[in-house]
Parts: structure tokens; C-alpha cells; sequence
């Protein structure tokens, strides 16, 4: 037998604490629900909604109608007015069906093959990744568990096969996502998408991973609260902490470009505070990424389990590019140009970064996370943002945009195939 040593005793002491430590973590931790297979009233999925309240309104609201239950209908007129963009009625609805339930089942339109728990945070799109567009048309069921910290969870869960968190990174989010990770160190089934590794996609830690991959340009991201931004307009010039002009500022936790301003100067830093009411905000360096035809071109790709797929290409004038506001409908030249993007996008984007996209996927440790990107005119890959939540669908026209439903395919089955892989 050895002989006992301080140093033993030292070592014995460190593990009775880790061994405490692991006690009090599961003492903490939320009891899981039981798992079982429950029949639930499906609501209408969001991509559904998206299609039939172009065209079929009056069948759009019979068919709300029809679903039995308080809950179901409160759930589809949430998701409803989330893509009609009255945000805060939609949330006042999904606040009312959350006092009634908080496990929804969403339609699906084929016999599924593999159950897939999603693991939600109250919030809209702007807060959880929206996978009612990437289960569309497939053998994927969808059941979506709302976590909301202080209130109890059901007693009862459906059964899955592979559970994903679906809430994004930040402030509001981060009490949710903390519950959520006690929750995943003992869930039953297999689990995409760590929270530990979504805790840690906000904008400045995101930089902060991946500012150091080769090829790669992210623009320096750090917080700043009100008063150091108006110390800097007082001052006339940058102040030591904050990149120089011109610069991005944002408030913290916005999505979309809400409140995004560009900042030359300090004259104009002043005028987008007495504009803005926010305490925080993230700062950033402005990267002018213009193509030599003064236009602006932003992709938007899915990395799923560590490769990478294309879902669009927005082509604008003005230098915050969104799909929408690119007015690529109006365009045939833009559409033809994204067509030729996406075609050629595994042998020429891809190809180009194809180590910096694997880096980028593997810093991140996220199965499932998109980025939004370009190129700059030195031909290093420009990275936006990325995180769990962006929109991935296929539910532009048709007419219009015939050919990326062949690309968004390719998406939707890369994301089945991660399921399957998962629930093995």
C-alpha cells in the first residue's frame, strides 16, 4: 500500500470537493419529465402559414378555427402575427398559450421516420431557431418544449429521438439557456446544439473565436454602455477603448439590423444616441466589403454538422443587406447572378474558404449554426454574425425563384441526415 502523504491528502481533498460539486450540480439541476409517447393536436406549421396567407386567408382561418383547444389556436395566431410583423401582439398571444401548455406538436405533412424535441425560450424567431421551415415536407416530427425559468415543467414530455436547443444567445435568453444546460447533462436522449456553446454567440464572443482563423475577417466587436459612447461624442474623436471611425453600433441583443447606425464621426455618434434610448450596445469597426460595381452581396450559409451550405445571396445598395430589403423580387439581374452563385457555390465559395468555414465550424461547436458572410475585395472571407437562429426556408415563390428549391432541398436533407446520425 502507499504510504500517506500531504500531497495524497491534497489530492483526496480535490476530489471529495469535485465529487460535492457534482452533488450540489444535480441537487440544482431540474428533474427531468418523463418520456412518453402523447397525442397531441398538431397546430399549422409557420412555413404553412407563410404560403397560405398569400392566397387562401379565408381557408388559412377556417382551419386555425378548427383545431380543438385554447392553447392550439393561441399558439398558430402567435405564429401568425409573428410573420405579419406585429410582434408585440404575436407575443402577447404566445405569453396567454404558454399559461395554458408548454409542449406543442407541429404538423407535419409525411409518417415521420425520427421525433425531434426542440427545446424552446419564449420568444419569436428573432429568439429560436425557426425549424418548422427546415422539417417542411419531410418525415421529421417537430415537438417544441417551451422553457421558461420559474415556472415548473410538465410532468410528461413526447418522446424524441434526438432533442436540439432551439433558443439563441442573449441577455433576455441567457437564464433559459442556463436552465436548459442543467437540464441537458442528464437529458435521456441525444442533445444538438449545447447550450454551454450557444451561452457563448454573442457578437463579442464570437469575435473573440474566431478573430484568429487564417483567411478570415470579423471586425472587432466589443460592449460599451451609454455613457462611454457619449464620453466619445463629447470628445470629438474615438476614445481609447472604441475602434476608430467609422464604426457600427448597435443596441445589445437586437437582431435585423434593428438600431444598426454607421458612425463617421462624432457629430454622428451624438445624434444616434439622442435617437437611441438603449443603456448598451455593441461597437464595432465598419468594413466597406463593396464589390468594384458599388454593390454589396451577403450570403447566408448553414453549417450543418461542419459543412457548409448555401441558402441565399442578398445583392443591394445600401450597405445593410437584408433579402428582403435587397429587393430581390424586382430583380432579374440579381436573381440570375444568385442563381449562378448558389449553382457554383461547393466549387467556388466553399472551395475558396473551405478552411476558414471548417475552422469557423469547429470553434463554434454548434451541429447546426448559421453565419452570415461575404467576401471582401482581397478575397478573405467577412464574417457578420453567426449563431443558431437565422431563417433557412424554401418558401419564396416558386415562380420567381425556381431555382433555389433544389438548393434549399439539399439544405432541409443535410439536416435530416444530422438528425438520423445524432439519434444513433
Amino acid at each position: 500500500m502507499s504510504p500517506w502523504t500531504p500531497r495524497t491528502n491534497s489530492w483526496l481533498i480535490e476530489v471529495l470537493q469535485g465529487d460535492l460539486q457534482q452533488k450540489e450540480h444535480r441537487v440544482n439541476a431540474p428533474e427531468i419529465p418523463a418520456l412518453a409517447e402523447i397525442d397531441l393536436t398538431p397546430v399549422i406549421a409557420m412555413a404553412t402559414l407563410e404560403r397560405m396567407r398569400r392566397i387562401e386567408v379565408p381557408e388559412l382561418i377556417a382551419r386555425m378555427l378548427a383545431r380543438p383547444g385554447a392553447a392550439n389556436l393561441l399558439m398558430n395566431q402567435f405564429q401568425l402575427f409573428t410573420i405579419t410583423g406585429n410582434r408585440d401582439f404575436a407575443l402577447e398571444m404566445l405569453g396567454k398559450a404558454l399559461e395554458l401548455a408548454s409542449v406543442y406538436r407541429i404538423e407535419g405533412s409525411r409518417e415521420p421516420s425520427i421525433r425531434l424535441l426542440a427545446l424552446m425560450g419564449t420568444g419569436d424567431m428573432s429568439d429560436n431557431t425557426p425549424l418548422d421551415y427546415l422539417i417542411e415536407d419531410s418525415d421529421i416530427r417537430l415537438d417544441l418544449l417551451y422553457i421558461v425559468p420559474g415556472k415548473p415543467l410538465p410532468h410528461t414530455i413526447p418522446d424524441h429521438d434526438v432533442a436540439i436547443i432551439a433558443l439563441g444567445e442573449s441577455g433576455k435568453n441567457r437564464p433559459a439557456l442556463e436552465m436548459m444546460d442543467r437540464l441537458v447533462a442528464h437529458w435521456p436522449r441525444p442533445v444538438l446544439n449545447h447550450p454551454r456553446s450557444i451561452l457563448l454567440c454573442s457578437r463579442d464572443g464570437v469575435y473573440q473565436r474566431l478573430n484568429s482563423i487564417p483567411g478570415l475577417l470579423i471586425p472587432p466587436t466589443l460592449r460599451a454602455g451609454r455613457q462611454t459612447l457619449e464620453r466619445a461624442a463629447s470628445a470629438g474623436s474615438a476614445i481609447g477603448e472604441l475602434p476608430a471611425y467609422p464604426i457600427t453600433v448597435r443596441p445589445i441583443d437586437t437582431q435585423a439590423g434593428e438600431g444598426l447606425g454607421k458612425i463617421g464621426n462624432a457629430a454622428e455618434l451624438g445624434a444616434y444616441l439622442a435617437a437611441e434610448s438603449a443603456q448598451e450596445f455593441f461597437v464595432s469597426s465598419y468594413v466597406d466589403y463593396r464589390s468594384a460595381d458599388g454593390l454589396y452581396r451577403k450570403s447566408r450559409v448553414a453549417l450543418i454538422a461542419g459543412l457548409p451550405y448555401i441558402c441565399h445571396l442578398a445583392i443591394g445598395e445600401h450597405w445593410i443587406v437584408h433579402y428582403k430589403s435587397a429587393d430581390m423580387t424586382a430583380s432579374a439581374g440579381k436573381r440570375a447572378e444568385e442563381d449562378r452563385f448558389m449553382r457554383d457555390f461547393d466549387s467556388g465559395f466553399a472551395l475558396r474558404h473551405r478552411e476558414a468555414l471548417r475552422l469557423v465550424a469547429e470553434r463554434l461547436a454548434l451541429d447546426y449554426v448559421v453565419i452570415d458572410c461575404a467576401e471582401t475585395p482581397d478575397g478573405k472571407l467577412l464574417v457578420f454574425e453567426a449563431d443558431n437562429r437565422g431563417w433557412v426556408h424554401a418558401t419564396d415563390p416558386v415562380d420567381i425563384f425556381r431555382y433555389k428549391q433544389a438548393h434549399m432541398r439539399k439544405v432541409f436533407a443535410a439536416f435530416r441526415s444530422m438528425l438520423f446520425k445524432a439519434a444513433k
